[in-house]
C-alpha cells in the first residue's frame, strides 16, 4: 500500500526512539542518562477511498486529515 497521500503529499517521517535510565534530579537522583537511540519511522494514516473527480469515480490513497478536512469528495 502506498505510504504517500495523493492529495497533500504527506509521507513517512523519521525520528528517534530514545531510552533513558536513572532517577530525575528533581526526584533526588543524579539525572537521566541516555542509554540507547534507535531510528524509527512515523507513518501517516493512509486510507484507500473512492473519490469522485472529473465526473467519474476513482480510488485514491488519502490521509485521514485530508478526509476530515473535506479536501476530497467521497463517491
Amino acid at each position: 500500500m502506498a505510504r504517500v497521500c495523493d492529495v497533500c503529499g504527506k509521507g513517512p517521517v523519521t525520528g528517534n526512539r530514545i531510552v533513558r535510565h536513572g532517577l530525575k534530579k528533581c526526584k533526588g537522583g543524579i539525572g537521566l542518562h541516555t542509554t540507547g537511540i534507535t531510528r524509527r519511522r512515523f507513518l501517516p494514516n493512509i486510507q484507500r477511498v473512492r473519490v469522485s473527480e472529473n465526473g467519474g469515480v476513482s480510488r485514491r490513497h488519502v490521509c485521514t486529515s485530508c478526509i476530515k478536512g473535506g479536501k476530497i469528495t467521497k463517491a
